[in-house]
């Protein structure tokens, strides 16, 4: 079995004046990216592997996270499409990886994947910083659309409280 957590960068900063990839978390994208490993740690939701997006904000998330788990930082996941993303996953190590990317790509990756989808109202719009977590019964190399167990689902509002 494996395991994905499939997490959107927490929320960010935004300037006409800034280049969007250095664009950093603000101070809820920073609370966010805490309690979401936090509540990662209580879950035991815990990735042997990390695949993350170069851009700045992703970073941030991934660092407020605190997991440990090494890290592949991967230009590839910059606003990438969700073909892109099930590329990389599929060259994966681990058991379970941790994928941090942006919208429109990871919540249409996540749609793609699960069989059924969470019943939660925050599913199809994948705020900043939800996380899926979902099982599949076939190694990372095999992976296919529509095979995916959900097995949580959470964003930082229902976290933080």
């Amino acid at each position: 079995m494996t395991r994905l957590i499939l997490m959107r960068h927490a929320k960010s900063d935004w300037s006409a004046f800034q280049d969007d990839h250095a664009r950093g978390l603000n101070k809820r994208g920073r609370k966010s990216a805490v309690a979401m490993g936090d509540w990662l740690r209580t879950r035991g939701y815990l990735p042997d592997a990390i695949l993350c997006s170069t851009a700045t904000r992703t970073r941030e998330t991934l660092d407020g996270l605190t997991l440990g788990a090494p890290v592949t930082f991967l230009d590839s996941l910059y606003h990438a499409a969700p073909d892109t993303m099930l590329d990389d996953l599929r060259g994966a190590t681990g058991d379970t990886v941790l994928m941090i990317g942006h919208n429109p790509g990871i919540s249409a990756l996540a749609k793609a994947l699960v069989r059924q989808p969470p019943d939660h109202a925050r599913f199809a719009d994948y705020p900043t910083c939800a996380t899926l977590v979902v099982d599949f019964d076939s190694p990372w190399p095999d992976i296919r659309l529509a095979t995916g167990e959900v097995q949580d689902f959470a964003v930082p509002r229902e976290v933080i409280g």
